[in-house]
């Protein structure tokens, strides 16, 4: 995210390069050949050619009007039309919506690995900072998992709609196509944090931003589609749409063993994990590595009490993974990498969680760099279908990292100052206390920063039946720091605060721009029913992305039954959760 010097104390970046021009005159030709590199595996060419209303589907082929129809539902028609029409013979395999996602997704999958290939060539560069390589490495990582998503998307495709239920067909590929988006922004946010890192920005804006306007565009077309059939099939069977469980409603996908298992009070671990060498690992690490990969098995990591000073990463393939505490008071994993001393947001996390299914109970996750660091997250999250019970995550600014796809916190603390709950995942926070921490001088706390980008997207940050409030060492001093709920870190930011507690730390005025007007009116940010003495609405700001929900409705749309489909796999973590209002 960019520097607190946006918006708070005015302070300067350091460490400018002060010569640069000879590496600026070697990325200018590398974004030059990019750009042609680009542009020759698309086949986009100035745009689709214009045509004349009253001749618009003469000459046509079937293919070309079926990808025409479907490129009108996109945000970027031009390029959805022309990334296919301009494929020698694409258009002829069309012959449905669904094939014009299919082979949309097959191009912006060459898209993304050429994208690859210019990082590795950016890398070679000798004269990169530390923090410019870091960032370089990050952006291979969100590529990487990207090139995952649009595989993990053609399967579900080629499964659709019989597979499973439309809703979850429907809610899985927004997710996959929302995070890989998200992971475009991810690569480039990691040069925004010195003037110097714009030339490197410069090289992968091009192609970073092409990716991204593709999966926006099979998004868009993703919604349509899932959109009309859920419609025609609430209209046909005139029935109540459900996930797809089994009579005892447990996930289909759900084992016997692991079934006996989460409805155990107690648990069996599979490893042991004690710094005074009394377990099986030392290390939270060495236990993460050896724990088995792409496991359909939950997985149990016993975390003993103790402090675990190290930087963790459970990867993409460690699924199905728990780390279980001592309690959150006693199990603690802390580290204090930030942007300050070179590190990127993305890379500064002391936890990191990116495999599927995730669960954490009884932890404390800890970044203890301090409010003078900048961004220096405790605990970046990317796991789909993860949870976390009786977890706090402590820092400053950037505290909680909810990256991207479907998450659920139920009885946790977090902790912090500026945009300290932050990311675009679709992330559900209940019965959480979320208090504000005493900043800077001169600085405001901001609860939330949430990134959507594109209003096809299904993710936002939604805070129900929570508290929100102040930390010890802000209590005595509230009236000389302004705490607010949230700011749009991106265009289409959106936040839901729900059936909460809201004392007086939040400002009366309730949200806060993050730039002059930026976002105001694209940005959904809604309250429902909360109470306190901070949770009045009558000075609230009025911007007309701003509305206090009268609709329950409207609000249910919120819970995490619908927001993050709960219904079809919180049932499996064993924590408790409600679904509805």
């Amino acid at each position: 995210m960019p520097s607190v010097k946006q918006f708070f104390t005015g302070m300067s970046d350091s460490g400018k390069h002060t010569s640069i021009s000879k590496r600026n005159k070697k990325l200018l030709l590398l974004v030059f050949s990019s750009v042609l590199l680009i542009a020759a595996v698309v086949g986009i060419v100035a745009g689709v050619h214009s045509r004349k209303s009253s001749t618009d589907d003469v000459g046509l082929t079937a293919g070309h009007a079926v990808l025409k129809s479907a490129c009108s539902s996109t945000r970027y028609p031009d390029l959805c039309y022309s990334a296919i029409a301009n494929v020698p013979g694409a258009s002829n395999k069309v012959t449905s919506q669904k094939d014009v996602i299919k082979v949309s997704l097959n191009i912006t999958t060459t898209a993304v690995e050429h994208n690859y290939f210019t990082i590795e060539k950016l890398l070679a560069f000798k004269n990169l900072t530390k923090r410019e390589k870091t960032a370089l490495h990050d952006c291979l990582e969100t590529i990487d998992e990207t090139l995952d998503e649009l595989h993990v998307a053609m399967d579900d495709l080629d499964e659709y709609p019989d597979k499973k239920s439309l809703t979850q067909h429907a809610d899985d590929l927004k997710t996959l196509m929302s995070a890989a988006m998200t992971n475009q922004e991810t690569c480039l946010d990691g040069f925004s944090h010195e003037d110097a890192d714009k030339h490197v920005r410069a090289v992968l804006l091009k192609g970073q931003r092409h990716v991204e306007h593709m999966c926006s565009n099979a998004l868009a077309m993703i919604k349509n589609m899932t959109d009309t059939d859920i419609a025609r099939e609430r209209e046909s069977m005139n029935r109540k749409l459900m996930e797809e469980r089994d009579e005892s409603g447990w996930p289909k996908w759900l084992s016997a063993g692991d079934r006996r298992l989460l409805q155990s009070s107690s648990v069996t671990p599979d490893v042991v994990v004690a710094a005074d060498g009394s377990g099986d690992y030392k290390t939270v690490s060495a236990a993460v590595a050896a724990a088995p990969e792409k496991s359909s098995k939950r997985y149990i990591i016993r975390i003993k009490a103790g402090v675990y000073k190290e930087n963790v990463e459970v990867g993409k393939k460690k699924t199905n993974i728990m780390f279980l505490g001592d309690g959150r008071s006693n199990t603690i994993i802390t580290g204090s990498k930030n942007v300050v001393d070179g590190s990127t947001t993305f890379n500064s996390a002391t936890v990191a969680v990116v495999g599927e299914r995730f669960l954490a109970r009884d932890i404390t996750f800890q970044n203890t760099a301090g409010p003078s660091k900048h961004q220096a997250v405790a605990l970046r999250v990317g796991s789909d279908l993860s949870a976390f019970y009786k977890c706090d995550m402590l820092a400053y600014q950037d505290t909680l990292y909810v990256h991207s796809n479907r998450q659920f916190y139920i009885n946790c603390l977090v902790a912090g100052t500026v945009d300290f709950i932050f990311g675009n995942a679709a992330a559900v926070f209940q019965d959480c206390d979320i208090h504000a921490r005493r900043p800077n001088s001169g600085q405001k706390n901001m609860l939330t920063a949430q990134g959507r980008t594109d209003p096809n997207q299904n993710t936002g940050i939604v805070i129900q039946k929570c508290r929100i409030g102040a930390t010890s060492d802000l209590q005595p001093v509230i009236s000389s720091f302004k705490t607010y709920l949230g700011r749009p870190w991106k265009e289409y930011s959106r936040t839901v605060v729900m059936q909460t507690s809201i004392t007086n730390v939040i400002d009366p005025a309730g949200w806060h721009e993050w730039s002059e007007s930026f976002a105001l009116s694209t940005l959904y940010y809604g309250e429902y029913q909360n109470t306190g003495a901070g949770a009045g609405t009558s000075k609230r700001v009025t911007w007309t992305g701003f509305k206090v929900i009268t609709s329950a409705s409207e609000a249910q749309g919120f819970t995490p039954g619908t927001f993050i489909a709960g219904s079809s796999w919180l049932g499996s973590t064993g924590f408790p959760y409600s679904l509805g209002l």
